[in-house]
């Protein structure tokens, strides 16, 4: 099953066109890396598929559900509600770690599970513990932000995402703002739960981890998909420009 269907996005800065015909789907398990020059539309098709963004055009689907599509060559986004409950099948974790400095570890992972889906704090608590320890954060429990690293800053933050169950997890540049020590913490951490099926579709530039992780790579250029395949595909592509954009970010 399609779990994220993507059909003919289209967005527009002013008189710049971000995205010109994004058509993308995601099944259940499935891990895709987004690849691309900086200004290609990654994080704004993140941005609109998350529904931070307004399409301009286009569908976007949840497991079936429209929450964005056209009719009369207007855009239609559903009902509060219904875009409130198809929201939580997906969680989004920033390149910059968005936490609250003034939370700790704790409070910043329970706070959406009790305040958005009204979880029972006992069994918030749980669950955040659950996922610190499966972090190896266990002991920063009672930190706040400024007390840790940015590779733990990530981890907490995904930790965050999947405190609200979410079926597919969106990575925005997950390692950008980290340094290359930091940047294995995290990665890590992705591979795990690549391991254990979870739907992710992560925008990189570590194209050795998009490689190792990822079941499909799509390479963006322009505001559109220039080509996609298996990473095996797309590391020995024909296509020139796939061929430089790898090269310089293997070498």
């Amino acid at each position: 099953m399609n779990l994220v269907k993507i059909s003919h996005m289209k967005k527009r800065f002013g008189e710049l066109e971000v995205l010109s015909d994004i058509s993308l789907e995601v099944k259940k398990g499935e891990v895709v890396s987004i690849i691309g020059p900086s200004g290609s539309g990654k994080s704004t098709l993140l941005r609109c598929a998350t529904l931070l963004e307004q399409m301009d055009g286009g569908s976007l689907s949840y497991k079936g559900e429209k929450v964005v599509w056209e009719e009369n060559g207007k855009v239609i986004t559903a009902s509060h509600a219904e875009t409130k409950r198809i929201s939580r099948t997906f969680g989004l974790v920033f390149q910059n770690f968005n936490l609250f400095p003034h939370y700790t570890v704790l409070k910043n992972i329970m706070d959406a599970p009790v305040s958005v889906d009204k979880v029972p704090k006992k069994e918030a608590r749980e669950r955040a513990m659950t996922l610190l320890r499966q972090l190896g954060l266990e002991d920063k429990a009672d930190a706040y932000p400024y007390q840790l690293s940015g590779g733990q800053q990530q981890r907490v933050s995904i930790a965050r995402a999947l405190a609200l169950q979410p079926q597919v997890l969106f990575f925005d540049e997950p390692t950008s703002a980290l340094d290359p020590e930091l940047t294995g913490e995290v990665l890590k951490v992705i591979k795990e739960l690549a391991r254990q099926h979870m739907t992710m579709i992560i925008v990189t530039h570590e194209m050795k981890f998009a490689k190792e992780v990822s079941d499909r790579i799509i390479f963006m250029e322009g505001g559109v998909i220039v080509e996609e395949g298996s990473p095996d595909q797309l590391f020995t592509s024909q296509n020139l420009r796939v061929q430089e954009f790898i090269g310089k970010l293997e070498s």
